[in-house]
């Protein structure tokens, strides 16, 4: 089993080399753009409509203005009255003011609520977790997250992983910064001294151990 992984890994290792070899000859992407969460405060947190939320937005007196609206990739939606309202980064409640103010040129004094359901929010307000997780994944921040949450969500850790080598990556002041944590001693040794909080927009990036 041991000898099998291992030669899995050089091959793993030999193809990798060849991929670079043949990308360094050619022209390179420039770097992701980097983008800071949305988020301004963290301990008054607000959830963020994105792309892929279904919203029920409800008019009252006025059923048929009303109704579920999915958010497009775009971050917008239309409605029957009012077409491509961006959504996108709002909370429920700034939304449903926007909308009033559009409808008020169509129907008067209206009165709106908005509701969320089928959260995925935009990605800058989504925690990544890429590598040795057993079900890596973008997960939707909750309010008051940690590190602990995050790894329960995500099935812990493989049989490879290299735990106390993973980072996460947050961005601060508009810099992407990349901070050391200790998922083995957490996880598998239950240092709770190791948990941290969580901010939206955050990447865990667990490596593989070679051997």
């Amino acid at each position: 089993m041991k000898a099998s992984r291992i030669a899995q890994l050089l091959i793993a290792a030999a193809a990798f080399t060849a991929l670079n070899a043949c990308t360094s000859s050619g022209n390179s992407l420039p770097q992701a753009t980097t983008r800071a969460s949305l988020t301004t405060n963290i301990d008054d947190y607000s959830y963020l409509i994105g792309p892929g939320d279904n919203l029920s937005i409800f008019v009252w007196r006025n059923p048929d203005v009303s109704g579920s609206f999915l958010v497009r990739p775009d971050g917008m939606i239309t409605t029957s009255l009012v077409e491509d309202i961006p959504v996108s980064g709002k909370t429920p409640t700034a939304l449903a003011r926007d909308l009033e103010q559009e409808l008020g040129k169509y129907i008067r004094d209206p009165i709106v609520t908005v509701s969320v359901s089928g959260f995925n929010g935009p990605f800058s307000e989504q925690v990544r977790v890429v590598g040795e997780a057993s079900s890596p994944r973008a997960i939707s921040y909750s309010e008051d997250m940690t590190l602990l949450d995050l790894m329960i969500q995500v099935g812990g850790l493989t049989e490879f992983a290299d735990g106390d080598g993973a980072k996460l990556i947050r961005v601060v002041n508009g810099e992407q910064k990349e901070f050391s944590v200790r998922l083995d001693s957490l996880v598998k040794e239950g240092n709770i001294s190791d948990n941290v909080d969580i901010l939206p927009g955050d990447i865990l990036i667990i490596p593989e151990a070679w051997f």
